[in-house]
């Protein structure tokens, strides 16, 4: 194995989240986190590289900086390529994929570049390149600087290898792990989602508290690496799981919805990722929602909202209806709201706080709302 402990390890997330997402880094011991714009760098060694794979809920890639070096032209680039070190980190029997951006540099043309970094892999190292690869290495040619990265993890991470089953416009597991963390989510407290769709939130809460690997079902990319040592992955891997705890008694989380199959599909995800005993769900109208028994926690919603799922005009009333219910039967509980409009927030008449947070779902903009403990 390759013990390089200074590696520039870039963990990727949505703009807007990168603070929650160092928070995490370093409740999870990663040295020297530094945010920048889509993520946070950290250094280390290959075992903190599969530590972030395996144990960072936040991040939605791990890619590690190869190296860098100056390119000006098509011939320099290809004369500097076939010198890198690739025998370093990939394999000759391993397929690889490249990807190439070029930005404000003498090399304008990303498929030609894309081309020349192809010929120096396949004919210095020999390993095959593969438009399907797994194994994916990211060319910056930013201002003639080339940067070589790779791409760690492979499937991106929100992919647990537990949901099987989604419903319409599901939220990812990575973001929805940033936002109970930017809610301050703590693992003595109830969470409660009443239009849990396919169990997101109310699952990732319950693995939270029950200090499960996020990573622990699936496979990575850097298991194909040169650098990968099977073994002491295996142990990585053991140790980890050992740390895994039971939440207080009283506490569980909680998903409702309208929709009967989207009930079904949460209670079958939350069976796969093994937290079932800790999670109640259940078909329910907002309407009908009260608080349950026992300690009050967060309530946290991503609603539909204009541009994703129908009209913006017909939501207000849905908006309206469940600030109601909120205030009225929720008291003493935090509320978060995820919406792309400010009027539909707006509408649920509920007092929430002058900060926001605002980051990108799906393309779209969106913001966090929360209010401290409704009174």
């Amino acid at each position: 194995m390759n013990t390089q402990t200074d590696l520039e390890i870039f963990l990727v997330t949505v703009p807007g989240l990168e603070p929650a997402l160092k928070s995490e880094a370093v409740e999870k011991g990663f040295k020297k986190p530094v945010s920048a714009k889509g993520g946070v760098t950290v250094k280390g060694s290959w075992l903190d590289v599969w530590r972030a794979n395996l144990d960072l809920r936040g991040a939605s890639k791990i890619l590690v900086r190869l190296g860098t070096f100056r390119a000006m032209h098509l011939a320099q680039l290809d004369k500097r390529a076939r010198r890198f070190p690739w025998q370093d980190t990939l394999r000759k029997d391993i397929p690889v994929r490249i990807e190439v951006t070029c930005k404000k540099s003498k090399i304008y043309h990303q498929g030609a570049a894309k081309q020349r970094i192809e010929t120096a892999i396949t004919e210095e190292l020999g390993a095959p390149i593969s438009d399907d690869a797994d194994l994916c290495i990211k060319v910056r040619i930013i201002e003639d600087l080339c940067t070589i990265s790779l791409d760690t993890s492979g499937t991106g991470l929100h992919k647990r290898g537990h949901k099987e089953a989604v419903n319409k416009a599901p939220m990812r597991e990575t973001l929805a792990a940033l936002l109970l963390r930017q809610c301050q989510f703590t693992t003595d407290e109830p969470v409660l989602d009443p239009m849990c769709g396919s169990g997101t939130f109310v699952i990732e809460a319950g693995e939270i508290a029950a200090n499960l690997a996020p990573g622990r079902s699936r496979s990575f990319a850097f298991e194909q690496l040169a650098s990968f040592d099977e073994t002491r992955w295996e142990k990585l891997k053991e140790a980890r799981a050992q740390t895994s705890q039971k939440p207080k008694s009283d506490i569980r989380f909680y998903g409702f919805d309208r929709d009967g199959g989207a009930i079904k599909i949460s209670r079958a995800n939350a069976q796969r990722s093994g937290i079932d005993a800790l999670c109640h769900f259940e078909k329910q109208a907002i309407s009908h929602l009260t608080a349950p028994d026992g300690p009050t926690g967060l309530v946290i919603v991503n609603p539909p909202y204009g541009g994703r799922i129908g009209e913006t005009k017909k939501l207000f009333p849905l908006y309206s209806a469940l600030g109601k219910t909120l205030a009225d039967k929720f008291k003493g509980w935090r509320v978060a709201i995820i919406t792309n409009n400010d009027a539909l927030a707006k509408a649920t008449d509920l007092p929430f706080k002058k900060s926001k947070t605002s980051f990108s779902h799906g393309g779209i903009r969106v913001t966090l709302f929360q209010t401290d403990p409704l009174a």
